[in-house]
């Protein structure tokens, strides 16, 4: 079956072939982000957790950056060693802007590379559907070249045509539900993280800052 698959995949014409290129970028590049993503967020909430470990054991500013400073994946500590980081306030609309600004950028870290997946999802079937459509056409054209009906004609054309619709699929699976499922995990910590900001507005505050 392998071998088959191969075979109808180096037969193809140039066409069919440029799809399932595009499609196997697409897949692969998916599956990298996949990966990245589920080390990336299991790293960021392993380190909330240890950041939140520590506010909850000490309030002292000091105390708190230094533990911050090992952490540089938690998006909640970034938001507190970049607001420690600007020069003394004492204003709570000024501080709190300062605290949304971080938290923005926490945030589009957090949703990196996720439009690529929500892309491929999008996409990749549309892309397998023309690669259908083109294998259909030439199995038409054979039809017409060859004067006959016969499966021996039709067969390579659908074959290709099957072998782009299912590798849209294959793409575009994946990438679906893992959209949806860092998407949701994402948002979470988002929520965590403007939560808590509330908290470091008031300790903020509260040291003079």
């Amino acid at each position: 079956m392998e071998n088959s698959v191969l075979t109808l995949i180096l037969n193809a014409g140039y066409v069919v072939k440029g799809v399932l290129a595009v499609l196997m970028f697409f897949s692969v590049v998916s599956w990298a982000i996949i990966f990245f993503k589920r080390r990336h967020l299991s790293q960021a909430k392993k380190e909330t957790a240890q950041f939140m470990r520590a506010y909850m054991t000490s309030k002292d500013l000091k105390e708190l950056l230094a533990a911050s400073k090992r952490l540089n994946i938690s998006p909640i500590a970034n938001v507190f060693k970049a607001v420690s980081a600007e020069p003394l306030h004492r204003d709570t609309q000024e501080v709190r802007r300062m605290l949304r600004r971080y938290e923005a950028l926490e945030t589009a870290k957090l949703d990196r590379h996720l439009n690529f997946l929500a892309t491929t999802g999008s996409t990749t079937p549309f892309i397998g559907l023309f690669g259908t459509v083109w294998g259909i056409m030439n199995s038409f054209r054979g039809i017409g070249a060859a004067g006959s009906a016969s499966l021996a004609v039709v067969a390579p054309g659908i074959a290709e045509a099957l072998i782009a619709t299912a590798l849209g699929l294959l793409a575009a699976i994946p990438a679906v539900i893992a959209y949806n499922y860092y998407l949701s995990r994402v948002r979470g910590m988002i929520i965590e993280m403007e939560d808590f900001s509330e908290d470091l507005l008031e300790l903020f505050l509260r040291e003079g800052r």
